[in-house]
């Protein structure tokens, strides 16, 4: 279902992780912040009400969302961080660049969290217009930093429940 369809902060709570202790990043892009910044509020709201305490949220800005697989590797490499999470949105505009930048993001982060075994949120929207992003960033179809904040809890607590010994290297 396409999130047109789909308010984006409507979530699934049963058998969600106490995460009173753990400890998030959260990284936004500046370029487009009008968005971004609403994207963050989403995220870190939803943290909070989810258990999360603020002395465990730590954000971090990034230029723009080309440099969010950066910021979080980075942020990754860190062992007190449990979970991170990386906002951003590209708007398709007259070029090609939104293609390049969006697949690049994408791949790095999925990169970056194999790499460090701990969730690392990929909160980049990429919509046609600024419109869209606005409706899918606090707007008729919710806040996509809502869904990559529950996204994060959520795979904390998957994380929990596998038995990591049996993990082979």
């Amino acid at each position: 279902m396409s999130s047109a369809d789909k308010n984006l902060s409507v979530f699934i709570t049963d058998g969600l992780p106490d995460i009173s202790k753990k400890k998030f990043a959260i990284l936004v892009a500046e370029w487009n912040s009008e968005v971004t910044e609403k994207l963050f509020d989403g995220a870190y709201q939803t943290l909070l009400q989810y258990g999360a305490s603020a002395e465990n949220i730590e954000r971090g800005n990034v230029p723009g969302s080309f440099e969010l697989t950066l910021g979080a590797h980075w942020f990754a490499q860190r062992y007190d961080i449990d979970a991170v999470i990386a906002l951003g949105v590209v708007i398709q505009g007259e070029t090609k660049h939104n293609d390049y930048i969006n697949h690049a993001v994408a791949q790095g982060i999925t990169n970056v969290s194999i790499q460090h075994s701990k969730p690392v949120i990929f909160g980049v929207l990429t919509p046609n217009t600024m419109e869209q992003a606005l409706d899918r960033a606090g707007g008729v179809h919710g806040n996509k930093g809502d869904e990559a904040a529950m996204t994060a809890i959520k795979m904390i607590g998957l994380k929990e429940t596998i038995n990591t010994d049996q993990i082979s290297s």
